[in-house]
């Protein structure tokens, strides 16, 4: 993929509204408490813009959490194009331990849509390191509810499954399947799921920063009192460990620069060299499956086949996308204010992110919108 910056007038974009983008995140990060963010914003398969503020420059990659899950997706459509993987086949049949303690009805795309039942299922230390130590574990795991009756958000149960189906199906070890079978191809060298601790020199220090809203803040937000817990989870601090970077945790522990994931969902918009089975992709980022509501935002899922889509109802801007892209647009958030998206009517895609996690999420939150909405308005509204 092109990694020049084009002049905004070369790919359709309006030029003050750009600057507004700039200025918007470079206020952010000049009044802090975000030690650096970084973000591109592109169309017709190259970028309008690139541009990182704070203590990194346009070398650094970032870790991007829960962005990865649209990637580590990815390899699956390709895999389901091949005829490989029957998404409606469960996951038993590829991964038999899986299916222990009543899960051998569990669908593989239960799994992709956050509706198989599992969502608080334990892998971490010691067994993560390795794929028969996961089986294993997965093995133990309990369904929590009825598989397909309603969604709520898997932040890393999920994908773990995925990661192994992709192994299972492809003989090879899933961060070889996606980074050699879909972002080799597409020339994107810095996203990248796992990495040895060589690779890893240029990757920015994750950091908690700020404090948690104050009692003032609430008080306009909510119209009440709040008694707000400090959200501060230590356990994401461990993607700054090179060996769980390495090892690529396949629901949040991809790197990448804010430019190839821009360019990934221009890929994705566009299908470069028929990369996906054009059937599969348009079915898997173009078909809500599950409109259940999502018990964090309070909103209908609107979750495609790995991905997250706007939809046209009035739950838009909780889609994390802002309120200016298309209904047709698709992306998905990270955790700390990370985000990816593409719009296939406007042809825009946007991604920002940061090494601070902020212990305010309104503010955060905040960010991620106004950001996401200015981009978006790069383009007139065709719709």
């Amino acid at each position: 993929m092109d990694h020049a910056v084009h002049a905004p007038e070369e790919l359709g974009v309006d030029r003050e509204r750009l600057e507004s983008l700039r200025g918007r995140v470079r206020h952010a990060v000049d009044k802090g408490p975000l030690p650096s963010v970084q973000m591109a914003l592109a169309r017709r398969g190259k970028l309008v813009l690139f541009e990182t503020f704070g203590a990194a420059d346009n070398d650094t990659r970032y870790t991007i959490y829960s962005c990865t899950k649209p990637v580590v997706a990815s390899a699956l459509w390709k895999l389901m194009g091949e005829g490989r993987i029957d998404i409606t086949r469960s996951v038993a049949d590829y991964l038999p331990p899986f299916g222990e303690n009543g899960k051998e009805s569990v669908t593989v795309e239960q799994v992709m849509c956050h509706t198989s039942g599992f969502p608080d299922a334990p892998m971490g230390d010691p067994d993560w390191w390795d794929s028969q130590s996961r089986l294993a574990k997965m093995a133990t795991w309990h369904l929590q509810w009825e598989p397909g009756t309603q969604v709520v958000y898997h932040p890393t149960s999920a994908h773990w499954v995925l990661a192994e189906l992709v192994s299972a199906v492809a003989g090879v070890d899933y961060r070889d399947y996606v980074n050699g079978e879909i972002l080799d191809p597409l020339g994107l060298a810095a996203l990248r799921v796992g990495g040895q601790a060589a690779t890893q020199h240029d990757v920015a220090h994750l950091s908690h920063v700020g404090e948690p809203p104050g009692e003032e803040e609430l008080q306009a937000l909510f119209g009440q009192s709040v008694n707000w817990p400090d959200t501060r989870d230590d356990s994401l601090l461990r993607f700054n460990e090179p060996e769980v970077r390495a090892l690529g945790v396949p629901g949040g522990g991809a790197v990448s620069s804010a430019a190839d994931m821009a360019l990934f969902y221009q890929a994705l918009l566009a299908n470069p060299d028929g990369l996906w089975d054009q059937a599969v992709l348009d079915d898997a980022i173009g078909t809500v499956r599950v409109d259940y509501p999502d018990p964090i935002p309070g909103a209908p899922a609107n979750r495609g086949l790995g991905v997250v889509i706007a939809g046209d109802d009035a739950y838009l801007s909780y889609r994390g996308m802002g309120d200016k892209v298309s209904p047709r647009a698709i992306g998905h958030q990270g955790v700390g204010g990370q985000v990816g998206w593409g719009d296939p009517v406007t042809g825009l895609s946007f991604a920002l992110f940061t090494n601070g996690l902020d212990a305010n999420p309104l503010r955060s939150a905040r960010l991620c919108a106004a950001a996401s909405n200015r981009a978006g308005a790069c383009v007139e509204r065709s719709w």
